[in-house]
């Protein structure tokens, strides 16, 4: 019986250690049951990643942050170890990158994959490390630069106030408020002469509203008169040239026909060699009136009487 009961007692024992040694390692992120490889990622700064913390591929859970210790090298980065469910496999050139999970601080660690011809990644490989920059680091790397901007401006304007008041004298501060005192003279001055034109325009709005009116009905009127002259100008002017053209064609009509003077003159043969040959008899006659001028005017005193009129041969 003893022996019986010593061995429950032994079982008893083992099962408690074995138990406890399960609950430790689960708490660490260790599963005893399943078979997982245990990769590491060396960071220079792992502030809010802690033990357990998710590890993802593509947003999908593969695995937990076991451990976090310092590589002992003397560098101060931080070696971080973590257990990766064996079914997903992906290249040892992949990359554990270190995010901002939420809006609180909370760190997780996602594996970038590879797909290359490298070898699968195994356990105790290291894989390659990077830090995303989170919201707080995002703003501070904004938010710096505008910093330092703002300072250098409010040092800038701190030194120009200096120079202000060391410019601006008693003397020109003086000078200053006087200038200010007759600029506001002269614009007091502006304001009465803008009120009383005003008024007098007021006063008067009547008479220059009629006056306006009267300009623009005249301005009507002469263009009226303007237009009417024009049309009637040119209908009388078309109606005179029209007239015109019909009469010289009928002249020419008249006179391709020997009708009328022209007609005749320009058709009838006889007429024409009737009027040439008067022509020639009186051209020589006034060229023997040069010749002989005795011959045609002359005094007698005693009743001379005159030459009978010889031709001279200049008539043909």
């Amino acid at each position: 019986m003893k022996t019986s009961k010593e061995i429950k007692t032994a079982i008893l024992v083992l099962s408690g250690i074995f138990l406890f040694i399960f609950i430790f390692n689960y708490l660490k992120g260790e599963n005893l049951f399943n078979s997982s490889k245990k990769i590491a990622a060396i960071y220079s700064n792992v502030e809010g990643l802690s033990i357990s913390s998710l590890v993802t591929i593509n947003g999908h859970k593969v695995g937990k942050v076991q451990d976090i210790n310092f590589t002992g090298d003397g560098s101060g980065k931080l070696k971080v170890s973590m257990l990766i469910d064996s079914d997903f496999n992906f290249s040892k050139n992949s990359i554990a990158e270190l995010y901002e999970s939420g809006l609180i601080g909370g760190k997780a660690i996602a594996i970038i994959p590879v797909y290359d011809d490298s070898e699968s990644s195994v356990s105790g490989d290291v894989l390659r490390s990077r830090i995303k920059p989170g919201l707080t680091e995002l703003v501070n790397q904004r938010l710096t630069p505008l910093q330092e901007k703002i300072e250098s401006v409010m040092v800038s304007a701190d030194a120009l106030l200096v120079n202000v008041n060391s410019v601006f004298d008693k003397k020109t501060k003086s000078e200053i408020k006087g200038s200010i005192s007759k600029l506001e003279q002269t614009i007091s001055s502006f304001e009465e002469t803008s009120n009383s034109l005003q008024n007098l325009i007021e006063s008067n709005k009547n008479s220059i509203n009629n006056s306006l009116q009267n300009f623009s009905n005249i301005s009507d009127n002469l263009s009226d008169m303007s237009e009417t002259f024009s049309e009637a100008e040119f209908k009388q002017t078309v109606n005179g040239l029209k007239s015109s053209i019909e009469s010289f064609n009928n002249l020419i009509t008249n006179v391709n026909k020997g009708e009328g003077s022209m007609g005749k003159l320009f058709k009838d043969e006889k007429l024409y060699n009737n009027l040439e040959s008067s022509l020639g008899q009186l051209e020589s006659l006034l060229e023997d009136l040069k010749l002989n001028p005795k011959r045609y005017v002359h005094f007698s005193l005693f009743g001379k009487k005159n030459k009978p009129y010889q031709n001279t041969g200049l008539n043909k």
